[in-house]
């Protein structure tokens, strides 16, 4: 059998950052794109109807 070297659980913080984005941030990024396929694919009325749909179903 071959000798691999252990993993180890410790990850340094740079590591850890790495691998995360502020919830901000990724909204941020995301909101061009949704606007455009909004624009492409002519869904305000959906997101309209839907938008409504949640505001009755939590009461307002």
């Amino acid at each position: 059998m071959t000798w691999t070297a252990p993993r180890t659980l410790v990850r340094t913080r740079e590591q850890r950052r790495q691998g995360r984005r502020h919830p901000v941030v990724a909204t941020l990024m995301a909101l061009p794109l949704a606007v455009l396929l909004l624009l492409v694919f002519d869904g305000w009325e959906t997101v309209a109807t839907q938008a409504s749909s949640v505001g009755v179903m939590l009461g307002r």
